[in-house]
C-alpha cells in the first residue's frame, strides 16, 4: 500500500466508523449520526 492509500484509508475509517459510531459525552451520549438525524427531523416537522 502507498501513503496515499493509507491516509485515504485512516480518513475513511474516522469518517464512516469512528466518527458516526463513537458516542460523545458533549451531545447526551449519542453518536453524532444520531444528533444529525434528530436535527434534520426537527427541521422537516416544522
Amino acid at each position: 500500500p502507498t501513503r496515499k492509500k493509507a491516509q485515504k484509508d485512516i480518513a475513511n475509517y474516522i469518517e464512516v466508523f469512528y466518527n458516526r459510531k463513537r458516542i460523545h459525552s458533549g451531545i447526551d451520549y449519542k453518536t453524532p449520526q444520531e444528533v444529525r438525524n434528530e436535527y434534520l427531523n426537527r427541521q422537516l416537522a416544522a
